[in-house]
């Protein structure tokens, strides 16, 4: 929109409220999500999964004809695409946005090996590929974004954040933000809500859902919202001494984009979140904790002496501009 460009976002009904609320005067249209399910129980997430894979393929194949009516309604440009696999298009530029070339099935180095070739011909399908994290050195991914060899015209864009690193803050209360697919944020949720009713300090408790259920009763030094817009959530988390979330990436992303210390716990049975929590815990930038063995009193005590290092990424949040702009100016 700073370039003059015209964007179009395309998402769920959710997702384009979000957006709305979030960016003003951006126009929007509907997309439906992949809506893969995750497993109650971790083993049996690659059961679930299989399963829905017949579902999914097909989906890739419809959202690739509906991009292609889309293209000729709206007289489209380019494409950037978060991980849609079948938003690319043969006569105009597309780039895949991901942050995970790796793919870690959590069965072994030959399952690694043969899902990246299968997921190398969906990215090859793309005139472009952009990585979101730094090439080499320090980095935030690990393994996911660096693998031995890379897609068809790869760029590391740097880390990207909603958020901008904020000169001074007061910190006030701990924070739990939750998110990511059902059934593991409800259950999540209903772990965390117990834990914070014992540790008598100020809460801000984000449930990360619209349609959950309102707690019955809510103690004084619980605040307790369902979602939070932009605007809503940067003093939310510029005030936490503390926060407790999912190792989702984004998530990551801002928190090491305003210097944050968290508590993070990886959605049973996501190989990725995983990796990424075991990883950041070992280079000592977030504490890991099991799903399972969540005691939040103790952990809090535990985390007191973790170091809780920040990197330095120095322009990395900027990266992405310059990329941007030449992208931009190739397709105009």
């Amino acid at each position: 929109m700073e370039s003059g460009c015209h964007p179009v976002f395309a998402g769920n009904e959710w997702q384009q409220d979000y957006i709305k609320k979030s960016i003003g005067g951006i126009e929007t249209i509907h997309l439906d999500g992949y809506q893969v399910r995750y497993a109650t129980h971790p083993s049996m997430l690659l059961p679930a999964l299989l399963k829905q894979m017949p579902a999914l393929i097909q989906k890739v194949k419809d959202e690739h004809q509906w991009l292609k009516k889309i293209v000729l309604e709206r007289h489209i440009d380019g494409i950037l695409s978060d991980n849609r696999y079948g938003l690319h298009h043969a006569q105009i530029p597309s780039v895949l946005i991901t942050h995970q070339l790796q793919i870690k099935t959590g069965l072994g180095r030959l399952s690694d090996s043969l899902l990246q070739k299968l997921h190398y011909r969906f990215i090859n399908r793309f005139s472009s590929c952009w990585v979101v994290d730094e090439p080499s050195g320090i980095n935030l991914s690990g393994d996911l974004a660096h693998p031995a060899s890379l897609p068809n015209c790869t760029t590391y864009i740097g880390l990207l954040s909603q958020f901008e690193p904020q000169a001074s803050f007061f910190q006030k209360h701990l924070l739990v933000l939750l998110s990511g697919p059902e059934p593991q944020r409800s259950i999540l949720s209903e772990r965390l809500w117990k834990e914070v009713l014992q540790i008598q300090q100020p809460i801000v408790f984000v449930e990360g859902s619209s349609s959950a259920p309102t707690p019955f009763q809510i103690p004084e030094h619980i605040t307790y919202r369902k979602l939070l817009t932009y605007s809503e959530l940067l003093p939310v988390l510029n005030e936490a001494s503390l926060v407790i979330c999912r190792s989702g990436y984004s998530t990551l992303m801002d928190l090491v984009a305003l210097k944050k210390p968290a508590i993070v716990i990886p959605t049973p049975g996501q190989t990725e979140q995983l990796y990424l929590a075991k990883h950041l815990h070992r280079t000592g930038v977030f504490f890991h904790v099991s799903q399972n063995d969540i005691n939040l009193k103790k952990q809090l005590a535990t985390a007191r002496d973790f170091s809780f290092l920040q990197p330095d990424f120095k322009d990395s949040f900027q990266r992405h501009r310059a990329v941007l702009s030449h992208w931009i100016s190739t397709i105009n």
